[in-house]
C-alpha cells in the first residue's frame, strides 16, 4: 500500500521554516506554520491530537525524534509512528472512519531538550 499512496507532502513542500508557532491546547508542544496549513486544509486538527496522546506514554515522549506518517486509503487510515526511518515502528493506530484525502503524509516530532515541535520535513 505504502509505494502506491501519494505523498501528501509535496503539496506543502513550500513550507520551509516557519514564522510561527501555535501552542497545541495540551501546552504539550508546539507546531508550525506547515502543520497548521495541513489541519486547516485537511481539517485534520484530529491528526495533531493523536500525535499528542501518544506523547503521555513514557516509551514514546523519551524519543527526542519521532517520525509521524499518516496512510490513508478512502475512508480509512493508520498512524503510524518510528523514532527514525531505520528503526522498527513503536506506534500503530488505525484510524475506522477519516475524510483525510487519500495518500500518506510525514510530521516530525522534535524535542531538544528545551522546546518540543511538530513540523514538516520540508520545514526541518
Amino acid at each position: 500500500m505504502r509505494n502506491t499512496l501519494r505523498n501528501l507532502n509535496d503539496r506543502f513542500s513550500h513550507f520551509i521554516g516557519t514564522q510561527n508557532y501555535y501552542v497545541h491546547f495540551s501546552r504539550g508542544f508546539v507546531f508550525t506554520d506547515g502543520v497548521k496549513a495541513v489541519a486547516d486544509q485537511y481539517q485534520a486538527y484530529w491528526l495533531i491530537d493523536v500525535i499528542a496522546s501518544h506523547q503521555t506514554n513514557k516509551k514514546i515522549r523519551t524519543k527526542y525524534f519521532q517520525i509521524w506518517t499518516i496512510f490513508s486509503t478512502g475512508d480509512k487510515a493508520f498512524i503510524e509512528m518510528r523514532p527514525d526511518s531505520d528503526q522498527p515502528v513503536l506506534v500503530k493506530q488505525h484510524i475506522p472512519f477519516t475524510d483525510f484525502p487519500e495518500g500518506m503524509m510525514t510530521m516530525y516530532y522534535i524535542d531538544d531538550g528545551s522546546n518540543k515541535v511538530l513540523l514538516l520535513p520540508s520545514e526541518y
